[in-house]
This record gives C-alpha cells, structure tokens and sequence, in this order.
C-alpha cells in the first residue's frame, strides 16, 4: 500500500546540519499528510514536524526556526531540513504518512524503518 523509507542521518557536530529524506512508494496519493518522529533511548517518540497534501506545515517549539519539512512531489520524497543541530536532538528519527481511505483515517500505520541522528563534539 505505501511503504517509507528514511535516510540522510548520520553524525554531525554541534550547530552543523542534516538533512533527512523520506521516499513514499505505493498507494502515494492515499497520503493525507507526513509527519517527522524522534524517539531518543529512554523517552516517547515525539511528533518534530508534519506536512499535510496541501503543504500545510507544523513543528515542535523545540525545533522551530531550525528545522523546516518541504516535499518534492515530483520525487515523492518529504525532507527535513535540520539547521542549527544540538546534542538534545540526538535521536532515531521516523517518518510516518497519515492515511485516509473513505471512512477510515491510518496515523500509526505506515512507518519508515528510521534513520539516526547523533549531535555530539
């Protein structure tokens, strides 16, 4: 149906950047929006930023003005800008495509299989 896959993480130094792809394949116009997650060990994985089919986008207060979701739709792939990186961004991060198929609406359904982002001097 839709399948996720994430890459662009990776090592970085405090203040530096990244950059995290999201390719959807499958079912893609079933996709009512994309959301970024990040679980780092010991602690809930947390909603980072989301952008709807419309191009709406939302972000946590703890990575706004740093981060910023676009999409390529060309491409398929929905990217996370990651400016400004530190330490407490360390982290596994997801992506995950909200899903509405006629009455039924699929938030924790579709995964990709994560992508590590360690900020560390």
């Amino acid at each position: 149906q839709v399948q996720l896959v994430e890459s662009g993480g990776g090592l970085v130094q405090p203040g530096g950047s990244l950059r995290l792809s999201c390719a959807a394949s499958g079912s893609i116009f079933s996709i009512n929006s994309v959301g970024w997650y990040r679980q780092a060990p010991g602690k809930q994985r947390e909603l980072v930023a989301s952008i709807t089919s419309g191009g709406s986008t939302n972000y946590a207060d703890s990575v706004k003005g740093r981060f910023t979701i676009s999409r390529d739709n060309a491409k398929n792939t929905v990217y996370l800008q990651m400016n400004s990186l530190k330490p407490g961004d360390t982290a596994e991060y997801y992506c995950n495509a909200a899903i509405k198929r006629g009455s039924s609406y699929y938030y924790n359904t579709y995964w990709g299989q994560g992508t590590q982002v360690t900020v560390s001097s």
